[in-house]
């Protein structure tokens, strides 16, 4: 539509005085409605008004006036918050009467609640949390201590959780979470709230001491909350619990922020303290729903409240036209309960956070996130991860990227002040810092991050080999007689590096299982190249150990102290693989087998044949020359002659089955990998029973599940 001339509008009727939005200095409103009915008469249908540079790739992207998903200006029950205040929809007091005034306001926090971990989710900031006309305003609440300064700490809260998000740089997944849409966020009194809230908190404390006392005069000394001397008690305990724990909350947010983290501990406590108060908080709803009868047992647990009732001073239309530059979303806010299991998995995911140890050693530190991400954590847990890890480009904000490297390869550095300037070592920094983000995402762009950096490594990776090749053919004997070990070092952590792009690849595989992209007929091609890798993998860990070995050795014949427990933890990770490897391999065998045999589906349909899903599963590793052959044409030879006659031949799954009752020994006190090597084991042996069974009788029916382990199937045999 043509936007209106100064001549069109003095033919219209202007109405400023009576509209609800007001006239700026510089443009007056003019109502327009009788020139659309004009329109709407003489246009025929699929007709519209359109200016002589309009397109259709204009008429793709219009938005049609007056339709609620398109306009955002439809559907609003106030069209400012002046109006809204205006129209006493969020009064101060809320209630005249006392005892409906404090229900009222923990319904208010109760909602509050829902909002924040609607928003945690990914909504909008403007349709949740500042849905709410008094957090939009709380300087109207000033004479009322509670509900102001409760909804101070709101605001504090929600602006230390956009910090830490935007900091992470982990709100590209869900781009909505950071924006804040012009809303009046930064206030400097918003910082006083927790001081605030600490002088409520008190003062209900000692009205709730008063309730229990049997004195009078200490009964008489203190004005009550409200007027029901028979439920003073039970509202202060109610209200106490959601006030310590939005206290705490924001104090835990707080301490984890501290640099290296210094406040990890302190925020434990915090942490504690919140979970201990959500379960006061679950508590509390029996008594808050005493009077509510009017409702089924289904609508109050979808409800937004602990009492089931609908909140005061809230509505999400209210900002709609702040919401972004698209049509606003429909967005349906967490209920109460689930808004609270959503607050006990935050917390326990930052518990977990705090009790890491910060060892400065790369094989832990990865090992420690793929360990957390199987809770399939939220974005503010794994910001706030991501921050913890990497800190002004380095790890915990304590040791370079090179020092990591070299204690992994056993190896010092501190003597060689060169490489930290060296080009290939800055490269290798940033190589890594931009790794550990991507662990900390989620599983999607995880998978899909992980699988384009690949080639980076890789080109990397060359390049360094070049380079390093070149100075190992110079001679270095007047920089030994120097004590300089540049050119081993760099050697050595040239080695490091294909290890470590092995180890991005077959992490990029097995969370393809995580997000159920291979089909059953695509399990052979998948264990084939896993085991390709895990093998590549296990040889270089292996070549690591001998390198740490080496090193620990030569120390010894110095006096110094041998790091036995690195050499152990290295050693017993080759195993791991090993294991991995031996499973992975017998898989693809056994699946092989059965398909040519004609027990398994093939993978083939009627649009893609087996080379093209091949390409599509694999086409990233392959980029990065992973392997350096041609996959396809090694993947359909190798597996082409498989038969089940030659199976019970095959020692896969018993070597497999050995090495994981070897690893046990050595995590015995890691409950973790313990519960993932049986897995391996049970997955081991439950193959060899289903080997024998399908060998003998060819007319089973075999299918795979995996109820052992998350990326190692195991065959589950029926008769037909």
């Amino acid at each position: 539509m043509q936007p209106l001339r100064d001549e069109d509008s003095s033919s219209i009727h202007h109405d400023s005085k009576n509209s609800s939005i007001p006239s700026g200095d510089t443009s007056v409103w003019a109502d327009v409605s009788p020139l659309l009915s004009a329109a709407c008469t003489d246009l025929q249908e699929g007709q519209l008004i359109n200016g002589d540079n309009f397109n259709l790739f204009a008429a793709m992207s219009a938005l049609e006036i007056m339709d609620p998903k398109m306009d955002s200006g439809m559907v609003s029950t106030f069209y400012s918050i002046d109006e809204a205040i205006k129209s006493g929809f969020a009064p101060v007091p809320v209630s005249s009467d006392s005892t409906v005034n404090v229900h009222s306001i923990i319904d208010i926090m109760d909602h509050l609640l829902a909002c924040e971990a609607t928003w945690h989710m990914g909504h909008s900031l403007a349709q949740t949390v500042f849905s709410c006309i008094y957090v939009l305003r709380p300087e109207r609440t000033s004479s009322q201590a509670l509900l102001h300064s409760y909804c101070r700490v709101i605001r504090a809260t929600c602006r230390a959780v956009v910090s830490v998000v935007s900091d992470a740089r982990t709100n590209e997944e869900e781009d909505l979470f950071t924006m804040t849409y012009g809303l009046p966020f930064s206030g400097d009194e918003d910082a006083k709230g927790l001081l605030l809230l600490n002088a409520v908190e008190e003062t209900i404390c000692r009205q709730l001491r008063a309730c229990k006392a049997t004195r009078r005069r200490v009964l008489e000394e203190l004005e009550p909350l409200q007027t029901n001397p028979h439920l003073e008690e039970s509202f202060c305990k109610a209200l106490l619990c959601r006030i310590r724990f939005r206290k705490h909350f924001l104090h835990a947010l707080n301490c984890m922020r501290r640099p290296q983290g210094r406040g990890l501990e302190l925020a434990r406590k915090h942490i504690a303290y919140c979970i201990s108060e959500l379960d006061s908080v679950l508590e509390s709803a029996e008594f808050l729903r005493l009077d509510i009868v009017e409702n089924g047992q289904s609508e109050i647990d979808e409800s937004t409240t602990a009492s089931g009732r609908s909140p005061i001073g809230f509505d999400p239309t209210l900002n709609k036209r702040l919401s972004a530059p698209t049509p606003p979303r429909a967005i349906k806010l967490l209920s109460w309960k689930k808004a609270i299991d959503y607050y006990v998995k935050l917390l326990h995911n930052l518990d977990q956070i705090c009790v890491f140890s910060l060892e400065p050693d790369l094989d832990v530190v990865l090992q420690f996130v793929i360990q957390f991400q199987k809770s399939r954590p939220d974005l503010v847990a794994r910001a706030h991860l991501q921050l913890l890890l990497v800190q002004d480009g380095k790890l915990y904000g304590r040791d370079t990227f090179l020092t990591i490297c070299a204690r992994s390869l056993a190896l010092d550095v501190s003597k060689n002040h060169g490489l930290h300037t060296n080009e290939y070592i800055l490269q290798l920094n940033q190589l890594m810092i931009n790794l550990l983000k991507i662990l900390c995402a989620n599983t999607p762009w995880q998978r899909r991050k992980l699988g384009k950096i690949l080639n980076d490594w890789r080109v990397f990776h060359v390049q360094m080999g070049i380079t390093v090749g070149q100075m190992l053919q110079q001679d270095s004997s007047r920089a030994s007689k120097n004590g300089d070990k540049s050119v081993v070092i760099l050697n050595h952590i040239y080695g490091w590096l294909d290890e470590q792009i092995n180890w991005v690849a077959i992490r990029f595989l097995m969370l393809g299982f995580d997000l159920d992209l291979y089909s059953s007929s695509e399990y052979c091609m998948v264990y084939w190249y896993m085991y390709i890798i895990l093998w590549k993998l296990a040889e270089r860990a292996r070549f690591r150990v001998l390198i740490v070995v080496n090193t620990e050795e030569r120390k010894a014949k110095r006096n110094k102290s041998r790091d036995m427990a690195r050499e152990d933890r290295i050693s017993l990770w080759v195993l791991f693989l090993q294991c991995q490897t031996c499973l992975a391999q017998g898989l693809a065998v056994m699946i092989a087998a059965l398909r040519n045999e004609g027990m398994c589906l093939k993978s083939q349909g009627p649009f893609n044949t087996e080379n093209e899903k091949f390409i599509q599963h694999f086409e990233l590793l392959q980029k990065a020359s992973l392997p350096e052959y041609d996959a396809y044409e090694s993947f359909s030879g190798s597996t082409s002659q498989a038969r089940l006659d030659y199976l019970p031949k095959y020692e896969y799954f018993h070597d497999a089955q050995k090495l994981a009752k070897d690893i046990k020994v050595g995590y015995a006190n890691n409950p973790d990998k313990l519960a993932e090597v049986r897995g391996l084991e049970q997955v081991a042996e439950r193959n060899i029973v289903a080997v024998n069974l399908f060998c003998q009788d060819r007319s089973l029916k075999v299918s795979f599940e995996f109820t052992h382990h998350p990326y190692f199937a195991t065959a589950v045999v029926r008769r037909s």
